[in-house]
């Protein structure tokens, strides 16, 4: 056999030369295509733009269109909190102002707002609407009703103050047979009519007609104003309680604001509850 003919690999070697080099190679190729479909998704997440919903006007103009006089947006707070009042923010305005009403600037959602704009905007938002007012129900109350009834009757607290200070009924005020008022909810039940005429709810003037919204603090003016104004206040409460008195101390109300942190559990478990906890929840 010639010198040349030993220098020339066979076919069947090329072959195996070949397939070994593909097995070689394979391991590589896979990590490279993870890497970059992890690459693709990182790019894809970071060219995500997440745009929070601005509230408008429009559910307020739909209810004026349906002859509503006064428009109100309602809100919660502090549904979940282990200690403290629940309460209940309402904003009211004039259907007639709406033509010329614009959505204040910086409004949203209370829990899409950072602290300091939420304390930023409390001040213009209770000038921006026609009045604002917040109901309140004690811890004592809520264990002794339950929390939906409670809302309810904090609900019609503040809309009890809102038509006494738009001067809704009585005999020397606005006529309340002249006056229609609408009201938007926050969330997916209404929980103020079926207070209405309870023994514990005030004799509201003029009752309002409820519609709920699923998400009207994201939606609705009224509504996103009367969470901020509502959020503030109650947090505002709970730092003065818990500044007026050493003994609240080491349940951190000035930081959770009732709710339940674990410090604030851990407290719990080791000081017990206070008279301001509704001992109706699980606390520890």
């Amino acid at each position: 056999m010639s010198p040349t003919q030993h220098d020339e690999p066979s076919s069947s070697q090329d072959t195996a030369h070949t397939a070994h080099t593909a097995n070689a190679d394979q391991p590589v190729r896979t990590a490279t295509a993870a890497h970059t479909a992890r690459s693709n998704r990182r790019i894809g997440q970071r060219s995500t733009i997440h745009v929070r919903p601005v509230p408008t006007l429009e559910l307020e103009r739909t209810l004026a269109a349906q002859g509503y006089d006064v428009i109100v947006g309602f809100d919660e707070v502090g549904r979940g909190s282990l200690a403290g009042p629940v309460m209940v923010g309402a904003t009211a305005i004039w259907a007639r102002d709406l033509p010329t009403l614009t959505v204040p600037e910086g409004v949203a959602d209370s829990k899409m707002l950072t602290e300091h704009r939420r304390e930023a905007i409390f001040h213009p938002l209770r000038r921006w609407c026609a009045s604002s007012a917040v109901g309140q129900a004690s811890n004592t109350e809520i264990d002794e009703w339950g929390i939906t009834y409670a809302l309810g009757v904090a609900a019609l607290r503040a809309l009890d103050e809102l038509e006494r200070q738009l001067g809704i009924g009585g005999a020397t005020q606005t006529p309340q047979s002249a006056i229609r008022v609408g009201g938007i909810l926050d969330g997916p039940n209404d929980y103020i009519t079926a207070a209405l005429g309870t023994f514990d709810a005030p004799d509201v003037p003029v009752p309002a007609h409820i519609i709920t919204k699923v998400k009207g603090d994201q939606h609705c003016a009224t509504v996103a104003a009367a969470a901020v104004i509502a959020k503030v206040t109650r947090d505002h409460l709970m730092v003065d309680i818990a500044e007026g008195n050493p003994a609240y101390e080491p349940y951190g109300w000035a930081r959770n604001k009732g709710y339940g942190s674990q410090v604030h559990r851990d407290a719990i478990a080791k000081y017990g509850p206070t008279p301001l906890h509704r001992l109706s929840w699980h606390l520890v």
